[in-house]
């Protein structure tokens, strides 16, 4: 019983992050069961028939609050279930780590484009569009869902970091459409657990438990989500991103476990400085006053003090 309530409340903060800033709870949710001694193909099965229940909560959550993009969703949706249905019924038989370096290279890459992307327009307003293209998004849904089934997730950190280098949609508008397509994609990943695996070989127990907490925590993240500004929104996702494929590259290159922990400490601390810098951008636009204006005021109103 003990186990399940830590399961639950594993999945209830996966999906406070996922559904915040587009990737995390088939990561975070795999590396706990994984720990726990569950096999990979039956942790990536609890994922995915837990992911039925939460983004289809949290896909009606965004959608409520606008911010789904339904031509993104319906092109993503049909690509994404084929790839999580192939990459589960392949599992038993491939090696989900071979591809992990290369891909935690690529968004590594992307996640600090992403971040750039968004602290180097300075005050400048933002702009997205035009929308992206079939041709784009189909092999994006492909790719990420059959990742997403070989490693228990992949449908966030490809789909949200690709759509965001992109710039052709706001931030929330890519995290709440990359979710609602998740509900196609998690139907489509179980389908295939479950014809590969058959009903015994699933742990409902575990199931049961990741879907209780992340059903929870989706509308609270998808109001979060309404509520930040694109620019401060899309740094914290750029970290994210960031933060844990360096470490999951570190962890290949078979670094020691306090050369990891320093390596997520630097970045941790730089994430903290950029959504800091975004937020006083941020503040800048919104009120007209010039960045360095604003840090003077504050120093001579603490120097009055």
């Amino acid at each position: 019983m003990r186990n399940l309530v830590i399961v639950a409340l594993v999945g209830l903060g996966a999906q406070l992050v996922d559904g915040s800033v587009g990737m995390g709870y088939g990561v975070t949710s795999a590396t706990l069961l994984l720990a726990s001694g569950v096999g990979p193909a039956a942790a990536s099965a609890a994922i995915h028939l837990s992911e039925i229940g939460t983004s289809l909560v949290s896909g009606v959550a965004h959608h409520r609050l606008g911010n789904t993009d339904w031509r993104t969703v319906s092109i993503l949706a049909l690509p994404g279930f084929l790839g999580a249905f192939g990459g589960a019924t392949l599992l038993a038989s491939l090696d989900g780590d071979v591809a992990r370096p290369a891909v935690a290279v690529v968004l590594l890459v992307l996640g600090a484009w992403v971040t750039f992307r968004f602290l180097a327009l300075g005050t400048q307003r933002l702009s997205f569009g035009p929308h992206p293209s079939p041709f784009f998004l189909a092999p994006l849904g492909l790719v990420a869902g059959g990742l997403d089934a070989l490693g228990g997730g992949g449908w966030g950190p490809v789909g949200t970091t690709t759509l965001l280098s992109s710039g052709r949609l706001e931030p929330r508008k890519v995290v709440g459409s990359v979710d609602t397509a998740e509900f196609v994609v998690a139907l489509g990943g179980s389908l295939g657990f479950l014809l590969s695996l058959g009903v015994p070989g699933v742990d409902w127990a575990a199931v049961g438990a990741l879907m209780l907490g992340g059903v929870v925590a989706a509308p609270i993240a998808a109001y979060v989500v309404r509520l930040l500004p694109a620019r401060i929104l899309g740094v914290v996702a750029g970290g994210v991103i960031v933060l844990t494929n360096a470490t999951t590259i570190a962890e290949v290159a078979g670094a020691s476990d306090l050369t990891r922990a320093m390596i997520a400490a630097l970045i941790f601390t730089l994430w903290v400085l950029w959504v800091s810098w975004a937020v006083r951008i941020e503040e800048s636009v919104r009120t007209g006053v010039p960045i360095r204006e604003a840090r003077s005021a504050r120093v001579r109103g603490l120097m009055v003090e």
